[in-house]
């Protein structure tokens, strides 16, 4: 298993560490012009302070990593992002691109990570002995041999000592203690639920295939507070008048993957000429079969919501 150390501002950590139960953050890049390829999904990513702080503080499970404007990052994220608002969030970027403040919506890196952890002062880790100052975004290490391997088991040691942490944070805690480091699945946050289906999708609603970024929003097939978990399977991504009439029942997804219109629309609204040209119409799903809507989930949506 790999694990990378990289390296981010005080303010950041401070932001993050004082938020109790956190499920998510997005540890951005000022620089928005390639994605970080360094980790599997599951592998840890690890936090180190600018010097002269060197050391590494806390970390997090790696899900998955894009390029962004800078509105949407804060939109999904919000104050995962480690800053409070959105405006101090850009003077932050702009501080480390060297630019004047800016007004147009600049793409970012960001890297996002799951079930995230902040270690107290006292249990801060020294870099390890080959870290250089001249590394200026971070250093990827296996953690089963040599310098790789202390630093996770430091890392488990301080792990160890927390009480209240998540059951995947127990796993790897277990795992690192008494065998071979494992790799989690992330349980997906809200925010990285919705950039994740996002990309997954190519930017491009299901159903019409509308590419402005603004106007799409991934829905949740069965919905999180029934239940429905953050999970690509329980995700596609609409328009936002589609994701409005899937989410009150007036369209649907049938099971093998079309468009589905109610007759309700025409009967209660007197309208919708133009979603009843797209029924029938096939859905745009992922290329990748593992990641296309789950049967169980479509069921449920024609079963609990459709209004037929």
């Amino acid at each position: 298993m790999k694990a990378f150390v990289g390296v981010t501002d005080f303010d950041w950590f401070t932001c993050l560490s004082a938020i109790t139960g956190l499920d998510e953050v997005n540890f951005w890049q000022p620089s928005g012009k390639s994605r970080f390829q360094s980790l599997k999904p599951g592998e840890p990513f690890l936090f180190k302070l600018h010097s002269p702080r060197n050391f590494v503080v806390g970390g997090g499970f790696f899900a998955h990593s894009t390029i962004l404007p800078v509105s949407l990052a804060w939109s999904a994220f919000g104050g995962k992002n480690g800053a409070s608002s959105l405006e101090e969030m850009r003077k932050r970027i702009e501080r480390y691109r060297r630019s004047r403040q800016a007004v147009e919506d600049y793409n970012i890196g960001c890297i996002l990570l799951e079930q995230p952890f902040f270690f107290y002062q006292n249990d801060w880790i020294s870099v390890p002995e080959d870290w250089f100052p001249n590394i200026v975004r971070g250093k990827t290490y296996d953690t089963a041999t040599g310098i790789g391997k202390r630093l996770w088991e430091n890392v488990i040691d301080r792990l160890s000592r927390q009480t209240r942490v998540p059951n995947e944070i127990t796993a790897i805690r277990e795992g690192g203690r008494y065998g071979s480091p494992i790799i989690i699945t992330p349980r997906l946050g809200q925010g990285s639920f919705r950039i994740i289906v996002t990309d997954t999708y190519e930017r491009r609603c299901a159903i019409t295939g509308e590419r402005t970024l603004p106007a799409l929003e991934a829905a949740h097939i069965k919905p999180f507070t029934d239940s429905g978990p953050n999970s690509v399977r329980n995700g596609i991504l609409l328009r936002s008048d589609i994701h409005r009439l899937f989410d009150t029942g007036y369209v649907t997804v049938t099971r093998d993957y079309r468009f589905d219109v109610s007759r309700r629309i025409k009967e209660e609204f007197e309208n919708g000429r133009d979603y009843y040209a797209m029924h029938g119409r096939t859905v745009r799903t992922p290329v990748n079969a593992a990641l296309r809507p789950e049967q169980n989930f479509i069921k449920w949506h024609n079963e609990n919501v459709f209004r037929g």
